[in-house]
């Protein structure tokens, strides 16, 4: 079941849901919307290796907005800080960027229980378009859980992407491979 409008500004006083910054006008009646900060990165190899660390090279969008090309594989990451104690969230692109072109996530669309972190965006396009630091991204949605958590992901040992972060966070793929 996914989460209210009013059940999240209900988890949020809990403490159960917290978005850092929060404005009540980027709550929706069943998401919050996140918006894209200034950091980016890419990798610095053409060609990317599984079994080993891809270094990333780290760079802020300027005022007056960053081309995006196709074929090259951008990491973004959201303005939010959430954590999330009882619920799992979906990131999903908000409509009027898919209107775009602009893809924000490849296969991780879905956090854990116990995430507490900035969301890395794996941002891709079909053209070429132009992206603006601060502006929707994509929007939150929570859904309850059936049964109680063993491990929350902020408690799980060997755990890859719990270390807090401003920038975007490059695969730790390599890890599963030590």
């Amino acid at each position: 079941m996914i989460l209210s409008d009013r059940k999240i500004l209900e988890e949020m006083k809990s403490g159960s849901i917290v978005i850092k910054p929060f404005r009540r006008s980027f709550l929706g009646s069943n998401s919050y919307d996140v918006h894209l900060a200034e950091w980016f990165a890419m990798y610095d190899e053409e060609i990317l290796d599984c079994k080993k660390h891809n270094r990333i090279h780290y760079f802020k969008i300027p005022g007056e907005g960053l081309i995006l090309v196709p074929s090259k594989l951008y990491l973004g990451v959201t303005q939010e800080y959430t954590e999330t104690h009882k619920h799992v969230p979906f990131l999903e692109g908000k409509s009027s960027i898919g209107r775009l072109g602009i893809d924000i996530h490849a296969t991780a669309g879905k956090g854990d229980i116990g995430f507490c972190n900035t969301w890395t965006l794996e941002i891709s396009v079909r053209q070429p378009v132009r992206i603006y630091a601060g502006m929707p991204i994509g929007q939150l949605i929570y859904f309850e859980v059936s049964g109680e958590v063993e491990v929350l992901y902020n408690k799980k040992r060997g755990a890859k992407y719990n270390k807090r972060t401003v920038k975007p966070v490059e695969s730790m793929m390599w890890k599963n491979f030590k």
